[in-house]
C-alpha cells in the first residue's frame, strides 16, 4: 500500500479550488450528507396513524361490519352537526344492507373498504388480502357507486402482505391516532366522550363503531370538539396538506 503526503502548498491550492467551486454553484453541500443506496428491493409501504398535523382538523372514522341498528340515528347526529365522517365497512355487511351503504353515501360521507369477512388479515396470504378488498370493491361500488381507496383492515393487523396488497391496489391503509374501544361493552358513553376530547390533537384519526354507548355519546363529541376549535372531516381531508 503507498501513502501518499500532501505538502502545505498543495493543500492551499485544494482549498482555493473547492472555495471556487462553492461560489460557481457547481459544488453544494450535498457531499456533507450522507448516501442513501438505491436497491432494486420494494420497500413496504406504510400505514397511516395520523393526517395533516398543521391544521386543527381531526376525522371520525367508524368500522362497520355490524351494528346497523345504530347507523340511521349516527347519520342523523352526524347531520344535525353539519359533520362529515368516513365509514369503514365490510364487503358482506354492504352486500347484506345495500340501502344503509347508500345512504351513508347519500349523505355525503366518505367510504372506505375494511375487507369482506373481516378476517385476521395477517394470518391469510397477500393474495387473499388482494381478494378481500376487491371483493369489497366491488360490492360498495353496486351499493353506492363509489370507489374506495382507503383501506381500515380488520383488527388493525398491518403485516407486509396486509400492507403490499392494500398497496398494490391502489389502497392507503389507514389505522388510528384515538381508539375509543366502543366495542367494549364495559365501555360507557361517557368513557368514550372523554377518551376523544382529551385524546384530540390536530389531524387526529378517531377509531368507533356502531354501538349504542358510541350512538349516546356522538352528540356531546361533536359539540365538545367544536367547540375546542377542531373542523371535523373526511379520512381523505384530514390527510390533505
Amino acid at each position: 500500500m503507498k501513502i501518499y503526503f500532501w505538502s502545505y502548498r498543495q493543500l492551499i491550492m485544494v482549498g482555493v479550488l473547492v472555495l471556487m467551486l462553492f461560489g460557481a454553484g457547481m459544488v453544494t453541500m450535498d457531499w456533507l450528507q450522507p448516501q442513501v443506496e438505491v436497491t432494486g428491493e420494494q420497500v413496504t409501504p406504510q400505514p397511516i396513524y395520523q393526517g395533516n398535523k398543521e391544521e386543527q382538523k381531526m376525522a371520525l372514522t367508524f368500522n362497520v361490519d355490524w351494528g346497523e341498528e345504530y347507523i340511521p340515528g349516527m347519520l342523523n347526529a352526524l347531520d344535525a352537526h353539519q359533520v362529515k365522517a368516513t365509514f369503514f365497512i365490510t364487503g358482506r355487511w354492504a352486500k347484506k344492507f345495500p340501502e344503509l351503504t347508500q345512504e351513508i353515501a347519500k349523505r355525503g360521507h366518505e367510504i372506505g373498504n375494511h375487507g369482506y369477512s373481516h378476517p385476521h388479515p395477517d394470518q391469510i396470504s397477500m393474495e387473499k388480502n388482494q381478494q378481500e378488498i376487491l371483493a369489497t370493491e366491488k360490492e360498495i361500488e353496486q351499493s353506492a357507486q363509489v370507489k374506495t381507496n382507503l383501506f381500515a383492515p380488520p383488527y388493525g393487523e398491518h403485516g407486509t402482505n396486509v400492507l403490499k396488497a392494500a398497496d398494490s391496489l391502489g389502497y392507503k391503509t389507514i389505522l388510528w391516532t384515538v381508539d375509543t374501544v366502543d366495542w367494549d361493552k364495559g365501555r360507557s358513553a361517557e368513557m368514550i366522550y372523554s377518551k376523544v376530547v382529551e385524546k384530540a390533537e390536530n389531524g387526529a384519526i378517531i377509531l368507533m363503531h356502531p354501538t349504542d354507548r358510541t350512538l349516546k355519546a356522538l352528540p356531546s363529541m361533536l359539540q365538545g370538539l367544536k367547540k375546542m376549535g377542531y373542523q371535523l372531516v373526511t379520512v381523505s381531508e384530514v390527510l390533505s396538506n
